[in-house]
């Protein structure tokens, strides 16, 4: 043990992740043991292992404060954000770090993205809005309308929810949590114009009905959004649409 800056230090083991698909036939592990005091957290720790025992060690990261959501990646098999899981609350001295699953690694923690950014644009994640209902000046919102908004708005875009989704293992082109989630938040948005006839989109089984309700997403979720919340919510306003698209053809035949 030793003394810094008050706080004793804590000695981990740290097994990680490697594969470099250019170099490596297989993947492997590295074994790196170090100490750091109370507080430090997954992303200081990858850090300070790169810079003073291998520096070839590859891992994203940016803001180190969770907003940017580039740091995801598997901390003893949960997928989590490397800069705001602290090694002290992590369960013993032993610290497993992989990539997120259902991604092609391009090398050692760093995944291959693209799917995961395919399938959110799939979704159209923008507002959609009436040329002719375009308002001078701002689209207006009451504080009431906002607040509908609020557990919505603040998925990062990290895919841990993506990783984690036992779904994606057997189906690849499975829009995903990320992506359904987005698209409520802004089908739910009082500016948004698309209707209910935009769910013909995902209408399918690598839509909205690819999901088997596991939960996981919301476990995996570092800003408390709900996805299979908002997935059974679109479900059910494509039911209804539906049904209405379905009574109103009947109608018509009948006249």
């Amino acid at each position: 043990m030793s003394q810094k800056n008050g706080n004793t230090d804590n000695q981990y083991t740290f097994k990680i992740f490697r594969f470099n698909p250019d170099v490596d036939r297989e993947p492997y592990y590295d074994t790196f043991i170090s100490g750091f005091p109370r507080g430090t957290t997954v992303l200081e720790a990858l850090l300070h292992i790169q810079e003073t025992m291998d520096d070839s060690i590859a891992f994203r990261f940016s803001c180190r404060s969770a907003v940017c959501g580039s740091c995801g990646m598997l901390v003893n098999g949960a997928p989590v954000l490397a800069c705001r899981t602290q090694l002290m609350a992590l369960t013993g001295d032993q610290v497993l770090i992989e990539p997120l699953p259902n991604m092609d690694i391009i090398k050692d923690m760093v995944v291959d993205m693209k799917p995961f950014w395919d399938a959110y644009l799939r979704v159209e994640p923008w507002l959609h809005v009436n040329e002719e209902d375009t308002p001078e000046k701002e689209y207006l919102q009451s504080p009431d309308e906002v607040r509908k908004l609020d557990p919505y708005i603040n998925c990062i875009l990290c895919a841990c929810c993506y990783g984690s989704c036992p779904v994606l293992g057997f189906e690849e082109n499975y829009l995903g949590p990320a992506a359904i989630a987005k698209l409520f938040r802004f089908m739910s948005d009082s500016r948004d114009r698309r209707g209910a006839k935009f769910l013909e989109k995902v209408n399918s089984p690598q839509g909205l009905w690819a999901c088997h309700t596991i939960f996981r997403c919301i476990d995996a979720c570092p800003k408390d959004i709900r996805p299979t919340d908002t997935i059974e919510a679109l479900r059910r306003k494509l039911v209804v649409y539906r049904f209405k698209k379905f009574f109103h053809l009947l109608k018509q035949d009948q006249k």
